[in-house]
């Protein structure tokens, strides 16, 4: 057991009494009486179920962009009516510039015949493919002439994938019809593949990338995605070096370079980073060892996706967000719209997620986003290239109640995107602790880390540390390798280590676990935001993490008395427990509920406001127990 499972471990026998108490006063309920046990798929097996997670992810995300198309040209019909052709033109526009897939827009007319094509270029290919894509078109003419909405089977053009879908106006005189590219459905299959370390991730030889045995640092090629569970990868000509005497002088630094061969060192903390042009990460090892004697020395390691203002008021009510109540079965299972009654967020607790980047245009996050920062290009925006970094934003923060796609578990947190990891969906651990401290000095009050490596990095665990000695919750995902090896930034002592559950509170077979596991979220097809306007439905505890990174957000909104040590006890002490009672290695304390963690954030004494609901609720309790 860590040290900080000890600490909570310290909290939770303060109540042992009362706990015992209440549990022999009542039957042994039948699934606490035997609990489920986590499976462990061997690797043959984990592959099976990893694919079957990636084709779930796919046809789930289809369901979540047709839903959204089909909203967008309601949502279209009902606002242009009466509209001038001019004021149709614009609106197509518009919505084409935000959602750029949505090829071309067709707008009929049936009492006069007139059609307006917006962006009428249609895909081209071969002959048989240009006939299927006008036979599709007619299909859906044909439809709206007998007043039925249409939507077409998927079909090729080129090397993508499309579909029409046609709606009717309720006043039967206009219809539209949508030409959609399903580019989406590849960019989920790509990411997942990686993500759930399906395929060798990164590739060796790119950007001159190794791969070493995280335990012994000896030499090791990843052959298959399951090789990953022993494997840190970084590169093969950099090095990172601590100096014993603080930061070496302008003298020594240019005797380095010449030396080794390389450019000016990038600085952070107390750590440099060369890159020589001529020499490997052994010959840099030994040459710093033996002339400059460091603090320390290490590779310099990649990190990658682990994807996968209290406004109170009585009896939650679901939002009204589009997809909430056919596909976030995440936000029931830990009990969130209850905790809204308790704490929906504040702007004054900022949630920082360190990871590809955001898309600051994407129609469910605006408002939401604050400037953020680049830790891979100077001075640019941290804009995402992958979509990884805006469905973790979307899980913590996503508008609720717009009538919109999803809902996110945080109203009012302020999101800080911090892009750490590049296109490839990969960062190093400079980028990476670079975004960590840029986020702890501009403000943010918790950290979500949806990303990991096997190698334990001295330099990184400064990074962690420096934002933990400023008060700052840190939150990360465990891994997707079906491992018990512990993974970092997760396993570190400082940071709430996050695995992921499924839709029946079991462990996702992907899903890493260990003694330094401290809860568990919802990880199976979550539905969030994606790149392009788009939606997704994504696995991974990249996705698990951010649940508890904005349960984070919600209690130090409630409470901003609280320590982030006791924002991570509450969590972990306020859990749904799975598995074997008490705390175990696949479910760490249970999965986090975050009503019942509320409750506790808000202390013994009820605001006035809250106790008809407080009362409303031991009432409750109370029948149930008398039932039984």
């Amino acid at each position: 057991m860590s040290r900080k499972n000890r600490t909570v471990a310290g909290l939770v026998t303060a109540a042992l009494v009362v706990v015992m108490l209440t549990f022999a006063l009542r039957p042994v309920d039948v699934d606490e009486g035997n609990p489920k046990q986590a499976s462990v798929p061997d690797p043959y097996n984990e592959k099976a179920f990893k694919k079957t997670a990636l084709v779930q992810d796919v046809t789930a995300s289809d369901s979540l962009n047709k839903a959204d198309v089909s909203k967008h040209l309601k949502t279209m019909l009902a606002e242009t009516h009466g509209s001038s052709p001019r004021d149709i033109s614009v609106y197509a526009r518009q919505l084409q510039q935000g959602h750029g897939h949505i090829t071309m827009l067709m707008w009929i007319d049936f009492r006069n015949n007139d059609t307006r094509t917006f962006k009428t270029a249609l895909p081209k290919g071969s002959a048989k493919e240009n006939r299927l894509l006008l036979s599709y078109l007619n299909s859906a003419k044909s439809a709206l002439k007998r007043h039925q909405s249409y939507e077409s089977p998927s079909f090729t053009v080129g090397k993508e994938k499309y579909y029409y879908m046609a709606q009717r106006g309720q006043d039967g005189h206009i219809g539209i019809i949508a030409l959609i590219n399903q580019k989406i459905l590849t960019r989920v299959a790509e990411h997942q593949l990686k993500n759930l370390r399906l395929i060798p991730y990164p590739k060796e030889g790119k950007f001159r990338v190794e791969s070493v045995h995280a335990d012994t640092l000896g030499s090791l090629t990843v052959k298959t995605g399951h090789d990953n569970e022993k494997a840190s990868h970084y590169y093969e000509n950099e090095v990172v070096v601590r100096f014993p005497n603080g930061h070496p002088t302008k003298e020594q630094l240019q005797t380095i370079a010449a030396d080794i061969h390389c450019k000016q060192p990038r600085k952070l903390g107390y750590a440099y980073i060369f890159r020589s042009e001529r020499l490997n990460y052994n010959q840099l090892k030994a040459y710093f060892t033996n002339k400059w004697h460091p603090a320390y020395i290490e590779p310099h390691y990649m990190y990658l996706t682990n994807d996968t203002v209290s406004e109170n008021t009585g009896a939650p009510l679901p939002p009204n967000d589009l997809l909430f109540s056919a596909y976030q079965w995440n936000l029931p299972a830990i009990e969130t719209e209850q905790g809204w009654s308790l704490s929906k967020g504040s702007e004054d607790v900022i949630v920082a997620v360190v990871d590809t980047g955001v898309q600051a245009s994407h129609p469910d996050l605006k408002g939401q986003l604050l400037a953020g920062y680049n830790a891979i290009a100077s001075g640019g925006t941290p804009d995402d290239d992958v979509g990884h970094g805006t469905h973790v934003s979307g899980i913590i923060g996503a508008l609720v109640n717009n009538s919109e796609g999803v809902a996110g578990i945080s109203w009012y947190n302020k999101i800080m995107p911090v892009k750490a990891l590049d296109n490839s969906g990969a960062g190093t651990t400079y980028s990476v602790a670079e975004g960590i401290i840029w986020a702890a000095d501009h403000g943010a009050k918790v950290i979500n880390l949806s990303l990991g490596n096997y190698a334990d990095s001295q330099f990184l665990h400064d990074a962690i540390k420096y934002a933990y000695d400023r008060d700052i919750v840190l939150v990360s995902a465990a891994g997707n390798d079906n491992t018990e090896r512990p993974g970092y930034p997760a396993a570190y002592e400082e940071v709430l280590a996050v695995a992921a559950t499924n839709a029946s509170r079991e462990k996702a077979t992907f899903s890493n676990y260990g003694d330094y596991i401290d809860v568990t979220a919802p990880g199976e097809s979550i539905a969030s935001t994606y790149m392009g306007s788009q939606y997704a439905a994504l696995s991974g505890t990249s996705m698990a993490s951010p649940h508890v990174a904005a349960l984070a957000g919600l209690i130090r909104s409630l409470n901003p008395a609280l320590t982030n040590q006791e924002v991570m006890e509450l969590m972990c002490s306020n859990t749904i427990d799975l598995g074997t009672p008490g705390h175990d290695k696949y479910y760490g304390w249970g999965q986090v509920d975050i009503y019942k963690t509320l409750q506790a954030a808000a202390g013994d004494e009820t605001p006035l406001q809250l106790w008809p609901q407080q009362v409303r609720q031991q009432m409750k309790q109370l029948q149930q127990r008398l039932e039984k």
